[in-house]
């Protein structure tokens, strides 16, 4: 006997998905456990209004007492910003918060499945996860990467944030099929800073390249989500040379706590935002401001060739 999705979708969402209008998919942890109060709810709503703005509809994702919701209200992005008690939610945790009634921000990878399950064709994020630094003996891989392998969507994101190694983050796409488009540059992003010193093969001019490359995915029935890699403005990035410096400190004082595992990326990332003196947080709105827009632009250039 079939198991009835818990899957709630907004009525406004699910109208502009079959209507083949534009939406947006955005995450919920960047407001649940990316940004302090209450800087978290203003950078979450005016997300929102700057998508409607574009005339495409946001689709904000997260679980509201264990219904994993595309489209929240709001009132649920009110409480999501301002509840202590809301969990960080992977993929693989989904169907455990769902059973047990809980509320949750949903990482790339939880936000992905949700928008792909609900129609949602393009996605905007801060950072994507990936590889971490030291993984060939810890085997440490963000659940992102194996999950977008899976999807056919498109992800807008500032590449990976520079806590990890970047690298072997390149090889593992790679290796997973995942094609890497620049927008307007082959140097691949790391998120604080518009340049990791790391190269991409392809670059793109424009939105409408975007989604012709998306057709032609589709068109050959590849199911892996198309990257594109945003960097943030030159100006608006953390000084790369004051970010080296900070990272190699940061990346230190964690061996020397043996901070390991999960631990690891939280730990560095309050580092780098103390040492920045919250510069860090400033150009993660930043990052993330430009990445959706990006990708609003991107939704609508897909609904018009659909």
């Amino acid at each position: 006997m079939p198991v009835p999705s818990p899957l709630a979708i907004s009525p406004e969402v699910r109208a502009a998905v079959a209507a083949g209008d534009p939406v947006l998919a955005l995450e919920s942890t960047i407001f649940t456990h990316g940004l302090p109060r209450p800087r978290n709810l203003a950078v979450a709503l005016e997300a929102e209004e700057r998508v409607r703005s574009l005339g495409v509809v946001p689709a904000t994702i997260g679980v509201i007492d264990g219904r994993p919701t595309v489209g929240l209200s709001t009132a649920e992005i009110e409480r999501l910003s301002t509840s202590d008690d809301v969990v960080k939610a992977s993929l693989r945790d989904v169907p455990v918060l769902t059973a047990k009634g809980r509320s949750a921000g949903t990482t790339v990878a939880a936000t992905a499945y949700l928008a792909d399950l609900a129609g949602v064709r393009v996605f905007s994020t801060g950072g994507l996860g990936g590889v971490h630094r030291e993984a060939q003996q810890t085997f440490d891989e963000s659940a992102d990467l194996g999950t977008l392998a899976t999807l056919p969507l498109i992800v807008v994101s500032a590449g990976v944030k520079s806590v990890l190694d970047i690298p072997l983050t390149l090889e593992r796409l790679e290796t997973l099929n995942l094609a890497v488009v620049g927008y307007r540059t082959t140097d691949y992003p790391g998120f604080y800073i518009a340049d990791s010193g790391h190269d991409i093969d392809h670059a793109v001019d424009s939105p409408a390249e975007i989604a012709e490359i998306a057709r032609a995915r589709d068109g050959l029935g590849i199911r892996s989500t198309l990257l594109v890699a945003n960097p943030v403005a030159a100006d608006s990035q953390l000084d790369p040379a004051l970010h080296d410096e900070v990272l190699a400190r940061a990346l230190a004082a964690a061996a020397a706590q043996g901070v390991t595992g999960h631990d690891t990326t939280p730990f560095l990332l309050d580092f780098v935002q103390r040492e920045t003196g919250g510069r860090s947080l400033d150009v993660n709105v930043e990052v993330y401001r430009g990445n959706v827009e990006l990708g609003a632009l991107i939704a609508l250039e897909l609904a018009e060739r659909a």
